[in-house]
């Protein structure tokens, strides 16, 4: 074998399991009820290893800064990406059920129809029989 395994490893794991950027842009949040959105929104850049994150609580005035681990960041990505597979289940099921109403719609739409040509043709057939009476009365 013309490589070590240990390098063969090192490069199998680089390939596969890249790293992520060693920058990351987070927009901060300020909770002001008066200040209009532009101020309260900026953006700063912070290591990938520690993320700065302002909380929301109910007081105005008050920002307390504090530090996501790693474990939560990675708990945030888990979510999220549980939520968006959430909302694809949704999106699927909702898009059914509108193909669903459709077919139904559709099926109504023709009994409507047909019960229309239905009545259209026996009133028809009505006003033949009574204009034929009216001739032969005369």
């Amino acid at each position: 074998m013309g490589m070590p395994r240990r390098r063969w490893l090192g490069i199998v794991r680089k390939k596969l399991f890249r790293s992520l950027p060693q920058e990351t842009i987070i927009v901060l949040h300020t909770n002001n009820t008066t200040g209009s959105f532009s101020e309260a929104t900026t953006t700063r850049r912070v290591s990938s290893d520690v993320v700065l994150h302002n909380s929301n609580d109910n007081n105005c005035g008050s920002n307390h800064a504090y530090f996501l681990t790693k474990e939560e960041i990675a708990a945030i990505k888990i979510q999220s990406c549980f939520r968006g597979h959430l909302a694809r289940r949704a999106f699927r099921a909702l898009k059914s059920l509108v193909k669903l109403q459709a077919v139904v719609r559709g099926v109504i739409v023709r009994r409507q129809a047909r019960i229309a040509l239905h009545c259209m043709h026996a009133l028809a057939r009505l006003q033949v029989t009574i204009r034929a009476r009216q001739l032969l009365a005369q």
